[in-house]
């Protein structure tokens, strides 16, 4: 049988094949854009006769209609790896359930204790030779396909052809049932404006940046103003090995300052697990041979970030506390994120030779509810707060006030640090507090108090 005849004898409407989802099934939605579009919404029109369904996805940047047809949550329980904002306003909603997890260890979670009854991911469309590319999100697609009971595909002929690297695609043969996907404009991460503390932050990251270095940025306005700063520069050769591929890359590649040549892993590519931002993002990684997907068991392994010489991890945190605990992912009981792939390249990059983890933050933000303005550099975190790189791990703290490295100091003298780079405003009342703790030593002060 050719490929084309197995493709038309396996292709369903998207309302035949959300029939085959039982009560009670585990589906997974994968990651991101490879989020289904039209099977969602056959799924959301079965509401009414389905129960107990338990769906697992990612990032979700659509509305998901399935979770929204269903507010009682009876039919559909969504639970998602990683807090997207749309995700967020779910969980407000009680519609929305955090699934923790270390990112490296997500296919290996699959493998070992998950259930998948139905597979259901977007993917690209079939090429010659019988192969549907995950597109966007190599991650652990693979896995959750490998270990459903039923994969459905849904083809969507927008998505870009993200080359390998490896597991980056399925075989027809290993996909159960077709269905071709309405094909929206593949929707959009919009570049968060950098504000003026970020650039400030940028700034001090960029010094700390050398030639040759190997780069993975993480979400929001701090990456896109260290993507600018760099294009700017007078750095030369570097790489990519990233989890998420941003516009930020782009900027670089456009700048001629991404070369790829002294980096280990992907020698002369960029490396990648997912991608999410502009519409120029997902055409340059369309059938792009100098970029390199892989699934994120590879690319966040801690062994092989550290194999590059140079590596520089830079990511964003919340709230940092006078031991150096850092959270990333919650504000108190308010989930915001996830700890995606930040632990991994903390420890990652410090392990490499030459390697630093810069951990970025402003030092305070205005409380929503009263308008005070709080420090983000607190004595203890704030209750119900979630740790993401423990102490033991935590590298560089940056603010715009400066940097402190933590790696290998004592409780005295990471509250020195951490205090010298909190806001002036906030400095007496940490010492007080880190004096109460027995964390402050009276030679700390100049002036001997």
């Amino acid at each position: 049988m050719t490929y084309s005849a197995e493709y038309r004898r396996k292709l369903r409407t998207a309302q035949e094949a959300a029939a085959l989802v039982r009560s009670g099934d585990w589906i997974d939605y994968g990651f991101a854009l490879n989020m289904p579009i039209a099977l969602d919404r056959a799924l959301a029109a079965r509401a009414h006769e389905l129960e107990g369904v338990k769906i697992r996805g990612t990032l979700a940047l659509r509305p998901l209609l399935a979770v929204e047809a269903d507010p009682s949550g009876r039919s559909f329980s969504y639970n998602s790896w990683h807090f997207s904002g749309y995700e967020r306003k779910l969980a407000a909603r009680g519609l929305c359930h955090y699934l923790p997890m270390i990112y490296r260890n997500m296919p290996l979670y699959y493998r070992r204790e998950l259930t998948v009854d139905v597979a259901i991911l977007q993917v690209a469309p079939m090429d010659r030779r019988g192969h549907f590319n995950f597109s966007i999100s190599n991650s652990a697609s693979r896995t959750i396909c490998e270990k459903a009971s039923l994969v459905i595909v849904e083809v969507n002929d927008r998505m870009p052809r993200a080359l390998g690297g490896f597991d980056e695609s399925l075989h027809i043969s290993e996909v159960d049932v077709i269905v071709e996907g309405d094909n929206p404009p593949l929707a959009e991460l919009p570049p968060t404006a950098p504000s003026d503390v970020d650039r400030i932050i940028a700034a001090s990251v960029v010094e700390e940046i050398p030639d040759g270095a190997t780069l993975q940025l993480g979400i929001g306005g701090l990456p896109n103003a260290i993507g600018h700063l760099l294009a700017l520069s007078d750095r030369r050769d570097l790489g990519i090995h990233t989890e998420m591929l941003c516009d930020a890359f782009l900027e670089l590649h456009r700048a001629g300052k991404l070369t790829n040549r002294l980096k280990e892993t992907g020698h002369n590519k960029g490396v990648w697990t997912f991608a999410a931002g502009s519409r120029d993002l997902y055409e340059w990684i369309d059938d792009n041979p100098e970029l390199a997907s892989c699934p994120v068991d590879y690319t966040n392994a801690p062994s092989v970030i550290a194999a590059n010489d140079g590596m520089i991890a830079v990511n964003s945190c919340l709230e940092v506390d006078l031991y150096g605990q850092v959270s990333a992912e919650s504000s108190g009981l308010r989930h915001i994120s996830g700890t995606g792939g930040q632990l991994d390249f903390v420890e990652g990059a410090f392990r490499a030779r030459g390697g630093k983890a810069f951990l970025c933050l402003a030092s305070t933000f205005t409380a929503p509810e009263s308008g005070e303005v709080r420090s983000r550099i607190v004595p203890h975190l704030t209750p119900g707060t979630i740790v993401t790189d423990p102490r033991t791990t935590s590298h560089f703290i940056v603010t715009e006030w400066g940097i402190v490295n933590l790696a290998g100091r004592s409780t005295w003298e990471r509250a020195e640090g951490l205090i010298a780079v909190a806001h002036p405003d906030f400095r007496e009342p940490l010492i007080e507090a880190a004096r109460r703790a027995g964390i402050w030593r009276r030679s700390n002060r100049r002036d001997g108090n």
